[in-house]
């Protein structure tokens, strides 16, 4: 059972940026696909970016696209999130998610998560 852990987090200035962090567990890492979400106060869930196994495929929310960027180094068992040009409205809790096989879109389909991480754009 993988267990992860995000950092990275912190409050930033609106067209700042952050990289985030998601160390995993297992030595297995390189056979899940990983995910990251955000949640909002008040908001649901919503999917931010993911990327396959291989690092072959990535995919993001539409609106996220050209400021986000999703990496991994299976070597080092660790996801990236690197996030430039934030707004206020990207502040939420963002959580890394893993499950074998392919890329999904749906939280629900995630088994593994981390415990989040703060990110807060101040005007």
């Amino acid at each position: 059972q993988v267990q992860l852990v995000e950092s990275g987090g912190g409050l930033v200035e609106a067209g700042g940026s952050l990289r985030l962090s998601c160390a995993a567990s297992e030595r297995t890492f390189g056979t899940y696909a990983m995910t990251w979400f955000r949640q909002a106060p008040g908001k649901e869930r919503e999917f931010v970016a993911a990327l396959s196994r291989s690092a072959g495929n990535t995919d993001y929310a539409d609106s996220l696209k050209g400021r986000f960027t999703i990496s991994r180094d299976n070597a080092k068992n660790t996801v990236y999130l690197q996030m430039n040009s934030l707004k206020p409205e990207d502040t939420a809790v963002y959580y890394c998610a893993a499950r074998r096989g392919i890329v999904l879109r749906g939280h629900r389909n995630y088994d593994y998560w981390g415990q989040g991480t703060q990110v807060t754009v101040s005007t």
